[in-house]
């Protein structure tokens, strides 16, 4: 085994586990290091960035490279979604300490938290074996049980904190359980060792382990019907933990799920297609009307995350390399649209500070905030899939690869369900416009806010469609790696 290479590959991981330490280190004998501690770990984000770039492009990783005995891999599938959640990570950075200060409650442990989280999800996107899944998948879940808890003085956040320990540790014993399963029938770990044993068909007992993980797995990405926790953790939640929550741990556990139904599960596709199915129709079924009698804001964004989420399926159900495609290019436009409807929540307060959360209190807001309701309706028109904005392509190319593969009721459905759910997102626009103001609004925000809010706004703008290309090619390319058979 050649660790160097090994270490070589895992560069991005030991970024951030790195400075995260040094950043423990600081929190413990530094008082008021949080800012410090916060740039400290943009910059090292910023450096797994760009060193996961650099292994993308490499041409000499070209088919991708194992480590340490096929633990780990790191291919162009993996590179992609490590690239969406590091800069996602980034922008709910930047996004968090104003909410936090005006409590006096930002403490130099949160960015090390979205640090260890951050290494956790990489490892979760790279895994080719159970055990490295399984590690990886912890590490991420106990820091995001604690950010949901992480206003200790408000009972909102220790009830979502609470209940998001109690069913993630739920999900974690039934993944765990699976994984017992699937390795006693197989007799290894390794995702190829997994699918060479499968190829001939699955037993009773294999095929209870597959669905056992699929469905621990879908908890993880709230998809319905182990969507339950969503509204109540996104509400009680800190408003910066719930943008996290809706955009970087949802791409790693997607991707994750990718890898493991193609990879692992690649051989015995009818197993699990009609399971996916069955859960994209009925999260965007259920994220689409359980929406329209929603009052708070950040409980309208759950389940439209849930809604978003059965989109997303549609093109792992296809099973295809062109679905796959589609479920990046959806997951890299979603985040933008995402932490783009977040940070505006956040911008959302009145002349004492305190935050807008509900509709009510956002009445008239494009008399006293024209620039900012006019971003939220840019991001909420995205959100529905209204063409010209960048959300429609997400959802076409989804729809295509469903056609493609001869799955036209699956994308019959999708399409009426989009329909509905423009109804929720239209409520932010009829709002905002033509009601009349409520509370009044301040009139500032941070520069910082402003800047991912713009970010967002552009890319879901009609001028996102220029990515196109590039896009394309970038995730053809990474779905194209998951189907090469070593």
């Amino acid at each position: 085994m050649d660790y160097a290479a090994s270490f070589y590959i895992i560069a991005p991981e030991l970024i951030l586990t790195g400075a995260a330490l040094v950043l423990l280190l600081f929190a413990a004998w530094m008082r008021d290091a949080a800012k410090l501690a916060t740039v400290v770990a943009i910059t090292a984000l910023f450096g797994a960035t760009f060193w996961t770039g650099h292994l993308l492009l490499d041409p000499s990783f070209e088919m991708g490279a194992d480590a340490f005995g096929g633990l780990y891999r790191m291919d162009d599938f993996g590179s992609v979604a490590k690239l969406l959640i590091y800069l996602a990570t980034i922008a709910c950075l930047v996004l968090t300490p104003r909410y936090f200060e005006r409590r006096g409650a930002y403490r130099a442990e949160y960015p090390v938290l979205l640090l260890l989280n951050a290494v956790g999800m990489g490892m979760m996107v790279s895994a080719v074996d159970l055990m490295t899944l399984y590690i990886g998948l912890e590490l991420s879940s106990l820091s995001s049980y604690v950010l949901a808890a992480f206003l200790r003085d408000d009972t909102k956040s220790s009830e979502a904190g609470l209940k998001y320990f109690i069913l993630g540790a739920l999900a974690s014993g039934i993944i765990l359980y699976g994984m017992s399963l699937v390795y006693g029938f197989s007799g290894t770990t390794q995702y190829v060792g997994i699918r060479i044993a499968f190829a001939d068909g699955l037993s009773t007992g294999a095929l209870f382990g597959v669905v056992f993980v699929l469905a621990g797995l879908a908890f993880k990405i709230a998809a319905v019907p182990f969507h339950m926790w969503t509204p109540d953790v996104y509400e009680g939640a800190p408003t910066p933990v719930t943008a996290f929550f809706a955009s970087a741990p949802k791409v790693a556990a997607v991707a994750m799920l990718v890898r493991m139904a193609i990879d692992a599960f690649g051989a015995q596709v009818e197993a699990w297609q009609q399971i996916v199915i069955f859960a994209a129709m009925a999260s965007i079924v259920v994220g689409a009307l359980g929406a329209i009698g929603q009052e708070n804001l950040k409980r309208v964004l759950a389940y439209s995350s849930i809604n978003n989420v059965g989109f997303i399926l549609i093109g792992l159900a296809t099973a295809t390399p062109s679905g796959v495609s589609a479920v990046l290019v959806y997951l890299t436009i979603y985040v933008a649209m995402t932490i783009g409807a977040f940070a505006a929540v956040l911008m959302l307060r009145d002349r004492d500070g305190e935050q807008l959360e509900t509709f009510t209190d956002i009445a008239g807001l494009s008399t006293v905030r024209p620039a900012l309701a006019w971003g939220v309706l840019l991001l909420m028109f995205s959100l529905a899939g209204i063409p010209p904005l960048f959300g429609f392509w997400g959802k076409f190319v989804v729809f295509q690869a469903a056609v493609q593969a001869d799955m036209i009721v699956l994308a019959a459905i999708g399409i009426a369900a989009s329909v509905i759910g423009a109804f929720y997102y239209l409520k932010f626009v009829k709002v905002m416009f033509f009601d009349d103001p409520v509370r009044e609004a301040e009139t500032q925000s941070p520069v910082g806010h402003w800047v991912v809010l713009g970010i967002c706004v552009l890319i879901v703008s009609p001028l996102g469609y220029l990515l196109t290309p590039w896009l394309g090619a970038v995730a053809d390319s990474a779905a194209a790696a998951l189907f090469t058979i070593v």
